[in-house]
């Protein structure tokens, strides 16, 4: 007799002591032996069946000795041959167990090749099987069948067994018969009361109590089970896919869903792939791929319809969106005359295909579910039909993915062009909230709230790249001479080939602009030169390309060095804006990653801009945040991380140089404001500002104080190598000195001026601190000091 058993319950523990036992099959044997059913067909039979069960006493009294299924294997099978009828054998996927230990003896002949299909290396295993919910589940039975009183704990069992001959997995659900057996309780089973059914059933994770009220072996188990396997691969297929569909997608989306594929159709090489493409120029003959892992595609990325698809196939997939089937690959190129889709079809080896397109909600997009065999008439119009329960959620996954994708595209664009600081995002969230509140309530005068902070202290800090306008006007006007000469190098060259006079006037004019752009730069010069050359010098040109090849090297020559979007000379002024852009990018991201050390310090608001050069606004108070509690210590905290920041990007700055096509310097300086002010989301602006007509005086001076001269000279405030610090409260300087001798300690900034500055219009009484920066030329970008060893020291 074939034994299987689940391989983790050779010492399951539980609440029953098992005996097997026949003696219910024995009752019935027993009950057609009656001179009553003397006449009737199983008469005679029963009287067989009984002498030769009674020849074997322990089959009706029970054993639990396992080995005796063996000892016994003949006259057992015997008494079970009712129960597994010959003419259902090859149907049946059932066995005869030794409940809770899922032990099986008797099986029928389609369960047998399950098995043996599954190989020497499967272990009968329960997919779902708890140990510790197996005792209590046993508990339960008890419950039911001593004490009348039932819990439903009855949770489907299945068996994963894999069928080598298709290379797949199938599933099975697992029904349970408990007819044929018993249970009593032992002289030892403890009594069970109300009470302890109360505490049992708000208890079912403490498998201790149950342990305590049910103890092991405490009642007898007497009988067998039947289990009955039904093969729910399709259901779980189909479930598999679902939640594969709308979990999380973790780059393995494709194959799980390949699998899922391949189990439902039952073709282990099945080849699963997808497509999205861009139908919104449908009509104008092209589609675009917007991402793909199609078996058929391979680098395209616009598809031009009529050269790559069929006209049955565009107009089935993209303008009506049918499914198609072709079941003969060879049989369709030869039909289709041959493209590219039947070439690319024969090189995969693909001779049968199921294509479905589903369409988004945006009607712009669409997937392109694509299933393959290598075989012909594998796939089909019959078999695609099992496919109607699968479509829905494919065109549910699309949808939401296109509007996953739509999300991502959105949050970009907060993210990057109109975002939203996460210090104060929880404000805009509460306004939101109460808006829609509002409007649920259906209120008349329901309208957003404005987002304002009061009571908020502001720091500003820029690292301006000094001389920038000299450097960008330098670089025009080298661009601009280079174009000239050029322009003169060719009309001069056309003059000695052909001898025209309005060569020479042309070339006269030319000079004159040159001399123009070398004697210095007025405003719409540049405008009015290439204006002249468009409208004047290019027709000249064509013509003077028709002359002889030699002349058309030269115009050629001279159009090549022009970039191609301005029609302008783009040297000079593309390796200064470079330079300007790297150096912008590194301080830049440089501020970002130090943001995330100064937030731990105490949430504020912070925004950054590129200009020439980096500037910031930074906002700390207790109406910014409602996680924790505002104190005038983190005020401080955070201004020392400003200065200990802006001397570190002055390094970062400083040792970029080397990398730089042009040589630029930056000048520092912070701004300190010590009096609160409040700050309002400007609807219209889509940013913040100061509120309140006396904190405009903070603005003014933001925007006017790196133009500031040192009082009695021509000297500007802001110069490279050194950090500006602007105050107009003495005690502002005071903390600052602080801060800087320290540093000077540490050999990172050095020599020290207190200045007072011009007045500015509408600004009196600005003081600054200079102070000299000690470049650190090893490790610029390193941390030389954090905040709290700052702290710590000071």
């Amino acid at each position: 007799m074939t034994i299987r058993s689940f391989h983790d319950n050779v010492d399951l523990e539980l609440p029953l002591h098992i005996n097997i036992s026949f003696k219910k099959v024995y009752d019935l044997f027993e009950k057609y032996t009656d001179a009553q059913y003397k006449t009737h067909p199983f008469h005679a039979a029963a009287v067989n069946m009984v002498e030769e069960i009674d020849k074997v006493p322990e089959l009706i009294n029970g054993f639990s000795d396992f080995t005796l299924l063996q000892k016994y294997e003949e006259i057992i099978n015997l008494v079970l041959d009712p129960l597994f009828p010959e003419i259902l054998t090859t149907n049946e996927i059932k066995a005869a167990t030794i409940p809770f230990s899922f032990t099986c003896f008797k099986f029928t002949e389609r369960f047998e090749n399950i098995l043996n299909n599954a190989g020497e290396d499967y272990e009968f295993k329960v997919r779902n099987f708890e140990q510790d919910a197996m005792y209590i589940y046993a508990c339960t039975l008890i419950l039911s069948s001593i004490y009348n009183y039932h819990v439903d704990l009855k949770r489907p069992f299945y068996f994963d067994i894999p069928d080598k001959t298709i290379d797949l997995i199938k599933h099975y659900r697992v029904a349970f018969n408990g007819d044929f057996m018993e249970i009593t309780a032992t002289e030892n089973a403890p009594k069970i009361t109300e009470e302890d059914i109360k505490l049992l059933l708000d208890n079912f994770g403490n498998i201790d109590i149950w342990k305590e009220k049910f103890p092991p072996n405490s009642y007898i188990f007497k009988g067998f089970g039947i289990m009955n396997l039904f093969d729910v691969t399709a259901d779980e297929t189909i479930n598999s896919i679902q939640n594969n569909l709308i979990g999380p997608d973790d780059n393995t989306i494709t194959e799980k869903i390949r699998d899922n594929l391949r189990n439902f159709f039952g073709i282990g090489d099945l080849k699963v792939g997808y497509s999205f493409f861009d139908i919104s120029k449908i009509n104008e003959g092209s589609v675009k791929v917007k991402r793909s892992e199609s078996v058929l595609l391979t680098q395209e990325t616009n598809i031009t319809c009529k050269k790559y698809f069929c006209d049955y196939v565009i107009d089935k997939i993209f303008i009506k969106n049918e499914s198609i089937v072709i079941s003969d690959t060879d049989k369709y190129k030869k039909s289709s005359g041959g493209n590219k889709f039947s070439e690319n079809l024969e090189k995969k080896g693909i001779k049968s295909i199921i294509l479905i397109p589903i369409k988004t909600a945006n009607n712009q997009d669409l997937l392109l579910l694509e299933m393959a065999s290598p075989r012909t008439y594998e796939l089909n119009s019959v078999n695609k039909q099992k496919l109607k329960d699968i479509v829905p959620m494919f065109k549910a996954a699309a949808e939401r993915n296109s509007e996953e994708y739509l999300n991502i595209l959105e949050a970009t664009i907060q993210e990057y062009y109109t975002s939203i600081h996460p210090s104060v995002k929880w404000r805009f969230y509460e306004a939101a909230e109460n808006y829609q509140n509002a409007l649920l309530d259906q209120e008349e005068d329901a309208k957003i709230e404005k987002i304002t902070f009061q009571e908020v202290y502001p720091l500003y800090g820029q690292s301006d790249i000094k001389g920038s306008s000299i450097a960008r006007n330098l670089a025009i006007k080298q661009d601009l001479t280079k174009q000239l000469k050029s322009a003169i190098h060719v009309l001069n060259e056309a003059c000695f080939t052909e001898t025209l006079p309005i060569y020479d006037e042309l070339m006269y004019r030319v000079k004159a602009y040159l001399i123009e752009v070398e004697d210095g730069m007025k405003a719409g010069d540049e405008v009015a030169i290439l204006d002249f050359l468009k409208r004047e010098i290019y027709p000249v040109f064509n013509h003077i390309k028709e002359i002889n090849d030699e002349l058309t090297q030269l115009v050629d020559d001279y159009i090549n060095q022009l970039d191609e979007n301005l029609q302008v000379v783009y040297e000079k002024r593309k390796d200064y804006e470079n330079s300007v852009t790297k150096l912008n990018d590194k301080l830049a991201k440089f501020i970002d990653k130090k943001q995330d050390e100064a937030q731990k310090i105490f949430p504020h608001y912070f925004e950054r801009y590129k200009t020439d050069g980096v500037e910031y606004n930074m906002y700390i108070g207790q109406s910014i945040t409602k996680e924790k509690k505002y104190d005038s210590l983190y005020l401080y905290n955070l201004r020392l991380w400003q200065l200990q920041t802006t001397y570190e990007m002055e390094n970062v700055a400083y040792n970029l140089r080397k990398d730089l096509d042009h040589d630029l310097r930056v000048a520092s300086l912070i701004l300190v404001h010590s009096n609160p002010l409040a700050i309002e989301f400007r609807m219209d602006e889509k940013q913040f500002d100061v509120d309140g007509a006396y904190n405009i005086r903070y603005e003014i001076i933001k925007k006017r104080i790196d133009k500031a001269h040192i009082k009695g000279t021509t000297e500007r405030l802001t110069t490279p190598g050194k950090i500006a610090i602007v105050y107009s409260q003495d005690k502002d300087a005071e903390e600052y000195l602080k801060y800087i001798k320290y540093l000077q300690s540490k050999n990172q900034l050095g020599k020290v001026e207190i200045l007072e500055l011009e007045d500015l219009q509408g600004v009196s009484g600005l003081k600054a601190i200079r102070v000299e920066v000690m470049y650190n030329e090893e490790e610029p970008e390193k941390p030389l000091l954090t905040v709290d060893e700052l702290i710590k020291k000071l």
